[in-house]
């Protein structure tokens, strides 16, 4: 069975957790405080979602990780070699409570994220939806929410694929970061904040 990890317990890491509990998949979820920090919210959770370290989160099959931009550095150094697993970028380069755009230097935020999990197979999804619409029942309007994703990994995009399908979403291949990244990428891209449903 494929083990799944947050590092991140903020709106988004919590959202996809709630997500993951509603439709009966395990998961770890972590912070920087620790696991007794998320005694209360795993509780609501319980028995699908369970705290843990920031490092036992990582050896998990697909890690997601939301944490704030400035912090990401942090929370990634000094974890054991990522050795081809898929880790998922759910992250903004902006963070409360200033939410002033990052320094990219013209590059994307998930180019940036991806040096900082080398050896990894990055995908990039979970970040251009507001976390209560993440949060909630994907069917609305007589369709599914849609969730964007795109990577360079077309074995690593299906697994994701897989996984946004079974938690009841319409996912949708952007394809490569280059191109994916830039259009969720929040702020600058035009796809974030947009509640788009598919009609099947």
């Amino acid at each position: 069975m494929t083990t799944i990890g947050i590092i991140g317990a903020g709106n988004i890491g919590s959202a996809f957790a709630k997500a993951l509990a509603r439709n009966g998949i395990p998961a770890m979820i972590a912070n920087s405080r620790g696991p007794e920090s998320l005694f209360s919210l795993v509780r609501e959770m319980a028995p699908h979602i369970s705290a843990v370290s920031i490092e036992a989160a990582a050896q998990a099959d697909i890690v997601l990780v939301a944490v704030p931009w400035s912090k990401l550095p942090a929370a990634l150094s000094g974890l054991p070699p990522w050795n081809g697993r898929i880790i998922i970028d759910a992250n903004n380069p902006i963070e409360a409570p200033l939410f002033k755009p990052a320094e990219l230097n013209g590059r994307l935020s998930t180019e940036i994220f991806t040096d900082l999990v080398p050896g990894a197979r990055v995908v990039k999804a979970f970040n251009h939806l507001l976390a209560n619409l993440l949060s909630v029942d994907p069917h609305s309007e007589g369709g599914e929410r849609v969730l964007f994703y795109s990577g360079d990994d077309a074995e690593a995009k299906a697994e994701v694929a897989a996984l946004i399908k079974k938690l009841g979403f319409a996912g949708i291949d952007l394809g490569a970061i280059a191109v994916g990244g830039r259009l969720t990428q929040f702020p600058g891209g035009p796809l974030p904040a947009i509640n788009f449903v598919k009609f099947v």
